[in-house]
């Protein structure tokens, strides 16, 4: 047994084909595989699955240039550079520029009273609790109550006074000038796995190629002009400018590292990342503080700025590829399984109505082999008013007459089995000249035997076993056993003495004394002459009132029959074909 199973291991199974000579489907298949082909190609050549891929490593720096002048209320006219607008506010990756301030001059170390949005209205000095804050207020209270105009009164903090007090940003912006500032973005990118490096400003970009080039008439120029980024970002340079925002600059990479199609630039574009809508958000815009101290009189003073303004992020994202075999190899493998696409399409066409309903049923019966349960019993019938089988299963409760049908196929006629008797039916092929002729039944002085509910043709004999109850027919008519042709082929017994001859030349003729060779082989003849070649893993089901026939004229000497039981039987077609051998075919033995 151990070494069974280790011969075993040493098999190959490979899958069952059917190959069908038609022009038609021959030229639709090998159109189908022509298109997978196509897209298969055009889909590895566009997303170059041939590569093998790194992401992209890389820093950003930026330098902004440009002077505003602007007229702050409360300070007159002052001129920005770089440092009073993008200075105070410088992130990784990323730049910020003031484009609207508020001003609060002159703020000294003192007490006065708190802003009414922030503190607490009060009426007494009670309605002040001294030594607390909260994060809205802008100073510690004192615990007093003080009037903030003619009609509030505010508690007192201690803080930098005066308090700030205008929240609106003014509009226009202040430095609405900003659009036309300009910024340098240096984008320095390696990819580890190729050991390559590339920079944004390319090596022929010179000092005079940076002074003069413009992202209007140069895709590939890294300076950029505010106004512009914001443009192409979708937004209105004036509008944003008011409250602030947030832009996203994004530098995409997409390198191709081979040596034939080398090309590796950068791509520029641009988003608004913040929520713009001020019904949409509770603190829309970009803003923050910062002051500038000063000492007068030996008293330090501060001026604060509320500034405004739009953060610019540069974001880097890319890859590089670069030919490989390994790559290539795993895309191919992994495309291979879209040729299966043919095959079920071309299944499915011929199983429908599209095509041929003669060529599909012929193609399933030779491509698919149906392997039934041996707990249930499918049964073939076939009767003599219809040319079709029928295919039931076993039932222990309704006769076989009446159990509905799974499935009708067409009957498929033996033509070896026909040429095979035909043969047989010759005078000299006989091999008893003297044998005597089977006892007529009619001649049976018996009478016969009530006939049952499910009998058509009034010749079937009852029985106990419901898948034994199967008449000939399934409308009222003449028996099949009153056919001359059912008293030659089935019953005539030179012709069953020929066939058992031939299949064991040296076998004793069967004598009046054993009749069971006989009768088992008229049972054969009868389902190769009524079925044809079954259909497989079906019992063929002979019906009652031929087995009654059969058995009147090759009784059995004790008078007991096996009955329902599944057998192997021998088609004729070996005979014809001039070798035996055992067929496919099952018949029921009685």
């Amino acid at each position: 047994m151990p070494c069974c199973r280790v011969l075993g291991l040493c098999q190959y199974e490979t899958s069952k084909l059917v190959r069908i000579q038609s022009v038609r489907l021959g030229s639709l298949k090998w159109s189908l595989n022509g298109a997978i082909l196509l897209v298969i190609c055009v889909m590895m050549l566009w997303n170059r699955k041939y590569q093998e891929f790194d992401p992209v490593v890389s820093s950003v720096t930026t330098k902004v240039k440009g002077v505003a002048r602007a007229l702050l209320p409360g300070v007159g006219d002052v001129v920005w550079d770089v440092v009073d607008y993008s200075g105070a506010s410088q992130n990784k990756n990323s730049f910020f520029v003031v484009t609207n301030v508020i001003v609060t001059k002159n703020q000294k170390q003192g007490k006065c009273p708190e802003v009414p949005r922030n503190g607490r209205m009060c009426k007494t000095d009670r309605d002040c609790e001294r030594g607390a804050s909260d994060q809205q207020s802008h100073g510690i209270q004192t615990g007093s109550c003080v009037k903030f105009d003619v009609l509030k009164k505010t508690c007192e903090v201690s803080a930098w006074c005066p308090i700030e007090t205008k929240t609106t940003p003014p509009r226009p912006a202040l430095l609405a000038a900003a659009e036309n500032f300009t910024v340098l973005v240096k984008n320095n990118i390696r990819f580890p796995a190729f050991n390559f490096i590339r920079r944004n400003i390319l090596p022929q970009m010179n000092d005079a190629y940076l002074r003069s080039c413009q992202r209007k008439n140069d895709s590939l120029c890294p300076i950029f002009r505010l106004g512009d980024m914001v443009r192409e970002a979708g937004e209105k340079f004036s509008d944003m400018a008011v409250e602030g925002g947030v832009i996203g600059m994004q530098i995409k990479w997409e390198c191709n590292l081979d040596w034939l199609t080398r090309r590796c630039l950068p791509r520029y574009s641009f988003r608004r990342l913040d929520e713009k809508e001020s019904n949409k958000t509770l603190y829309p815009g970009l803003n923050f503080r910062f002051a500038k101290y000063i000492t007068v009189s030996g008293v330090e003073e501060r001026t604060l700025y509320k500034a405004f303004g739009i953060r610019f992020d540069v974001m880097v994202f890319g890859q590089a590829g670069r030919f490989s075999y390994i790559q290539l190899i795993i895309y191919i493998g992994s495309t291979l399984s879209y040729y299966a696409l043919t095959t079920v399409f071309l299944d499915w066409l011929i199983g429908t109505s599209c095509y041929s309903a003669e060529v599909g049923h012929n193609y399933s019966q030779r491509k698919v082999e149906s392997v039934q349960d041996q707990q249930k019993c499918v049964l073939s019938v076939s009767h003599v008013d219809e040319n079709n089988i029928r295919l039931v299963k076993k039932s222990l409760k309704k006769s076989l007459q009446d159990v509905k049908p799974v499935s009708v196929l067409p009957r498929q006629e033996d033509t070896g089995h026909l040429r095979a008797v035909l043969c047989l039916l010759q005078p000299d092929v006989h091999m008893n000249h003297d044998a005597r002729p089977p006892p007529d039944p009619e001649a049976d002085p018996k009478p016969k035997a009530p006939r049952p509910a499910w009998c058509r043709c009034n010749c079937c004999a009852p029985s106990s076993l419901p898948q034994e109850e199967l008449c000939c027919r399934r409308s009222d008519g003449a028996c099949i056993t009153s056919s001359p042709l059912f008293k030659q082929l089935v019953l005539h017994r030179p012709l069953l003495e020929a066939v058992l001859l031939y299949r064991d030349p040296l076998s004793p003729p069967a004598d009046g004394g054993l009749t069971s060779p006989l009768r088992h082989c008229a049972y054969e003849q009868y389902i190769s002459w009524r079925f044809g070649l079954p259909p497989p893993d079906a019992h063929p089901a002979i019906p009652s009132c031929c087995v009654r026939r059969v058995r009147e004229s090759y009784p059995s000497p004790d008078g007991r029959y096996r009955g329902f039981t599944p057998a192997r039987t021998v088609s004729l077609q070996g005979c014809a074909d001039g070798h035996l051998e055992s067929s496919h075919l099952t018949g029921l033995t009685c």
